[in-house]
């Protein structure tokens, strides 16, 4: 296992730190670890070495499934220890910076998922070793690695001759670190979203420039379905992010007309378009929030129709799964003395 670069020691809270060669050599890392685990079978354990030794913290502000269960399983599958930390005293009795310090003394790695980018870049900032970014409400750069890696598997072709379409909330988490990365590896991103909910005019003077010198566009448009044409992968999120709760009413009138559906899925005009969520979705009513938003706002589904959640196109769980090998990748490649040995 041959590094082609060297991310040693590095933290991974953006894309925007990451050069194109870099993001690629993740997602090949990722395809080369996930082919090692699948060998054995989802069943068995990897025994792996790469991370031998080392201790890893989880610090979540915010609740997990597929972030939390991919930090963990990765580690344990190349032999690193974990501390899920839920009631520490950082930012409450003692400082974010005298945590970091404190934890940087212990541990090998950390990662942080919660509301504030500051407060990740100041736990990098102080800690001296690896941070990972496992969300904040501007960025997900673990969960574009993902789809990435979902949409090169399903089509067979490189990031640069893909084109997104990103229909929903276009200044989300998701949205954004989506744009960053496809400005980073030359992939055209198109963005179908209301006035209202537009990417940020700061992100969007920052990146074009980057997509056009890596020969893609960045385009935003407020119908969706001049968005999706000629798309791979049409890709949406939940309307209502963590911590957005009571803006709920607002969202739905503002995103009603941006649901993704099979109609949707056909403006494309391609037959093997992909579509991709982060998850949790509201496809269905078989989760407590969905039954709630029913009963107030008679909505059976929301951002994506269960037709097309279900559908051929849909690469989901592939894509849930493969957090599990990109995450896994950015940790070997921050802190493993394996692959320059």
């Amino acid at each position: 296992m041959e590094p082609q670069v060297s991310l040693k020691g590095r933290s991974f809270l953006t894309l925007k730190d990451y050069s194109r060669e870099e993001i690629l050599y993740l997602l090949d890392l990722s395809m080369e670890l996930k082919a090692k685990k699948n060998k054995l079978g989802h069943s068995k354990k990897v025994d792996g070495k790469l991370l031998d030794g080392k201790n890893i913290v989880l610090i979540f502000d915010k609740t997990s499934t597929r972030t939390r269960c991919s930090f963990e399983v990765a580690a344990f599958d190349e032999g690193a220890h974990v501390t899920f930390l839920t009631n520490s005293q950082m930012g409450k009795k003692e400082s974010i910076e005298d945590t970091a310090k404190v934890l940087g003394r212990m541990y090998d790695g950390i990662e942080y998922r919660g509301f504030s980018m500051q407060l990740v870049q100041d736990i990098a900032t102080y800690s001296g070793v690896p941070v990972w970014n496992g969300l904040t409400d501007d960025d997900h750069p673990t969960q574009v690695l993902a789809d990435f890696l979902t949409a090169m598997e399903h089509t067979g072709k490189p990031l640069h001759e893909m084109k997104m379409a990103y229909i929903g909330d276009g200044r989300n988490n998701v949205s954004n670190a989506l744009m960053i990365g496809a400005a980073k590896v030359g992939m055209d991103y198109s963005v179908g979203t209301p006035e209202e909910l537009s990417p940020s005019g700061e992100l969007l003077a920052t990146l074009l420039p980057i997509a056009k010198e890596n020969g893609s566009t960045i385009s935003v448009t407020t119908d969706p379905y001049e968005a999706v044409k000629g798309a791979d992968i049409i890709y949406t999120d939940i309307w209502v992010s963590m911590g957005e709760e009571d803006q709920t009413e607002k969202r739905i009138a503002l995103l009603k007309d941006y649901q993704v559906t099979m109609d949707l899925l056909k403006a494309s005009g391609n037959g093997k378009v992909l579509f991709e969520h982060c998850l949790p979705s509201f496809h269905d009513l078989n989760t407590t929030v969905a039954k709630q938003i029913h009963e107030q706002y008679g909505l059976k589904e929301l951002e994506v129709t269960d037709e097309v959640f279900r559908s051929e196109h849909s690469v989901v769980f592939d894509e849930a799964e493969n957090r599990m090998h990109t995450i896994k990748a950015v940790m070997v490649a921050t802190m493993s003395d394996f692959l320059e040995a």
